[in-house]
């Protein structure tokens, strides 16, 4: 009865090793700052994503990578004592199958006054890397053209609004974009899902005028990035299928 069992337990190793997705659970954690400097900064609240695969070290290599020191530069322990701005950090899994990991955290807090970031990573599920622009696309150049293309049209969109609303007369639309530029380090973040990908970018405006800002976000089809995709790469099979 041995030999059954053991063959048993292979495949099953082998259909984990081989996992389309994985399985994040949450952990919430309340911290107590010893020293407050003020009631409302006694506490803050971080939910970490838990992940469980088919190795214990795996599971450690995606959530380092996923781990909000990494990829928000959140050091908890300064928050405790020195920093004192944060209020929550917490995240959502946007994509979770066809061994990619989509995965948006974000934190709030406050100095002056409230604010927030988020950053968005997408993590190869085989090797527990994130997937960087080098590995998962080709031609880069000519794809950052295409990106700036879409983010042109948003920017003269955005223009034009801010130009005819008699609420903003004291803003000047052209110079927030000024620094408006993406490059191929510009591409490090974007999502995806099955439709294809979604590259995102920050045009960072002032706090006092962020509800102004425009969503930064540049969608393409898998059709429209074939031509784009390393065939080698995580994202070569949403091209072949």
């Amino acid at each position: 009865m041995r030999l059954p069992i053991l063959l048993f337990l292979i495949v099953l190793l082998a259909v984990a090793g081989n996992s389309q997705s994985v399985v994040v659970t949450s952990r919430k954690t309340t911290y107590t700052r010893p020293k407050p400097i003020a009631e409302h900064k006694r506490t803050f609240t971080v939910n970490y994503p838990k992940v469980r695969t088919s190795t214990p070290a795996l599971s450690r290599k995606i959530e380092s990578n996923i781990g909000y020191l990494k990829v928000l530069g959140l050091n908890v322990r300064e928050e405790l004592h020195d920093v004192q701005w944060l209020e929550e950090a917490d995240y959502e899994v946007c994509y979770n199958s066809r061994g990619l990991l989509c995965m948006t955290l974000f934190m709030s807090g406050s100095g002056a006054y409230p604010s927030g970031t988020s950053k968005t990573v997408v993590i190869d599920l085989k090797t527990g890397a994130r997937v960087m622009p080098a590995a998962a696309f080709q031609k880069l150049v000519e794809l950052v053209k295409r990106v700036k293309m879409k983010q042109r049209s948003e920017i003269d969109a955005a223009i034009a609004e801010l130009k005819n609303d008699p609420d903003e007369k004291d803003v000047n639309p052209a110079e927030l974009f000024e620094g408006a530029d993406i490059t191929v380090n510009e591409l490090n973040e974007f999502s995806v899902d099955d439709n294809g990908v979604t590259f995102i970018y920050d045009y960072n405006f002032p706090h006092v005028i962020r509800a102004l800002q425009p969503d930064g976000k540049f969608h393409f089809t898998w059709a429209e990035l074939s031509k784009f995709i390393n065939p080698n790469g995580p994202f070569a099979k949403f091209i072949v299928e």
